[in-house]
């Protein structure tokens, strides 16, 4: 009697790439309908204004039927954001992924950059719909919305290196990281709506970098109990001299035949 065929385990593995690539293209072709959906929406509210159009306009400007409308968006006000829900798993991926010796106000700035770089992919769009969303109450509670939502994020984000249950007199650190969380966003929503009202023009990166370094100086200090801020790996020993005395700061996984190298290094006459 014959014996059945045995599969390896790069056979059996096989269908995960089509499948994993079958994915990526289905969300990149999601993400296109609502850009376009989107596109039309902005295009009829500056033409006809927001009131005077409907949903069946916006469906019928971008060559799709309503119901496809509805699989992409639940409301005409939420058709013009389309790339929120999308960066908001960017955002939490750079937070998920975060290295362990990042300080954690950093890595939420980081993770607030792809909000920035979802606006400065595309300028023209975004002044347009920044001039839409002042001009309509809808659109700007829209939009407040989904503020608050990348506010949620990083505060639980920071919120995570302490005990926030943890209330009593003298610990403050659940309120810092509150407070932290929302001076990143309101720091990157001064210069997202100052490069705005500029139409787009200026480098929008360094003016968050120097908004970015202001928060970092008011609550960096305070943040980080429940993360190692030890050098990174590839520094295995940070040392100083203190007059007549070598100090010398090492990971405590760093392998010891580097950082004595480097305190020996250290003690080299010069």
């Amino acid at each position: 009697m014959s014996q059945p065929a045995k599969t390896s385990p790069r056979a059996s593995s096989a269908p995960d790439a089509p499948e994993s690539s079958a994915g990526t293209r289905a969300a990149a072709q999601r993400l296109k309908m609502r850009r376009e959906l989107a596109t039309a929406a902005m295009e009829l509210f500056a033409t006809k204004g927001y009131e005077a159009t409907t949903v069946d306009e916006i469906a019928a400007t971008a060559g799709v039927a309503r119901r496809t409308f509805f699989r992409h968006f639940r409301s005409k006000e939420e058709a013009i954001f389309p790339d929120h829900d999308d960066t908001l798993i960017r955002a939490e991926a750079v937070l998920d992924v975060a290295p362990a010796h990042e300080h954690p106000l950093d890595t939420v700035c980081r993770g607030i950059k792809e909000v920035m770089k979802m606006y400065a992919a595309s300028p023209a769009v975004s002044v347009e719909r920044y001039r839409l969303t002042r001009e309509v109450p809808a659109l700007r509670e829209r939009e407040i919305a989904s503020v608050a939502r990348y506010e949620r994020l990083f505060t639980r984000y920071l919120l995570a290196h302490f005990d926030e249950t943890d209330h009593h007199d003298g610990n403050d650190d659940p309120l810092l990281a509150e407070v932290a969380a929302s001076a990143v966003v309101t720091a990157h929503n001064h210069v997202l709506r100052r490069w705005l009202r500029a139409g787009g023009q200026g480098d929008v990166e360094a003016q968050l970098d120097h908004a970015f370094s202001i928060v970092r100086k008011t609550f960096g200090t305070g943040i980080g109990a429940g993360r190692s801020l030890s050098p990174a790996p590839s520094a295995p020993a940070a040392v100083r001299t203190e007059g007549e005395v070598l100090v010398a700061v090492a990971r405590t996984d760093a392998p010891l035949d580097e950082v004595m190298r480097t305190i020996e290094e250290a003690l080299r006459p010069r």
